[in-house]
């Protein structure tokens, strides 16, 4: 199953909407690659097992269950993130890429690659359904965290 969604970022005609920088973004998404635990409910600890270049290598800990991913960064532009399937979990990727049409406005795009399978049966469309939500929540909550932690270094004071 694909599936794909963008959130604006920032939005010229809502004014209650603080602006963020293409780089204040940029800051967030590398943070939600190096302490995803901040970012995902259930994750009880992550370690980086590599990091080479652009590329970080992960284990992640949900409870009893382990998943091993490689996280590509390409500066300023996207994060991606790779699992490898085994017999407890789907695997898949998410990309996550930055885009700005203009100086003003600024986008972010969740590309979502899953290996579960595409059905028409009902039962199959319902459960695409839900997991496709349950992604759009997370990607909004992400969004949400980046913005607070963006505010918590903009503080005076702050410790970043």
């Amino acid at each position: 199953m694909n599936f794909e969604h963008l959130i604006q970022i920032n939005d010229p005609l809502n004014p209650f909407v603080e602006s963020m920088t293409r780089e204040q973004l940029w800051d967030g998404l590398v943070l939600r690659a190096e302490q995803p635990q901040l970012f995902v409910m259930g994750l009880d600890s992550c370690t980086i097992l590599s990091r080479e270049g652009n590329v970080l290598e992960r284990e992640l800990h949900y409870g009893q269950a382990t998943v091993l991913d490689r996280v590509t960064l390409q500066e300023s532009q996207s994060v991606r993130y790779d699992i490898l399937p085994t017999a407890n979990h789907v695997g898949g990727s998410l990309t996550m890429t930055i885009e700005q049409p203009d100086e003003l406005q600024l986008f972010l795009r969740f590309e979502y690659a899953t290996t579960l399978p595409v059905s028409d049966d009902q039962d199959a469309v319902q459960t695409q359904e839900i997991v496709k939500s349950a992604y759009r929540e997370n990607d909004i909550d992400t969004v949400r965290l980046i913005r607070q932690y963006m505010q918590t270094r903009q503080e005076p004071g702050s410790l970043h």
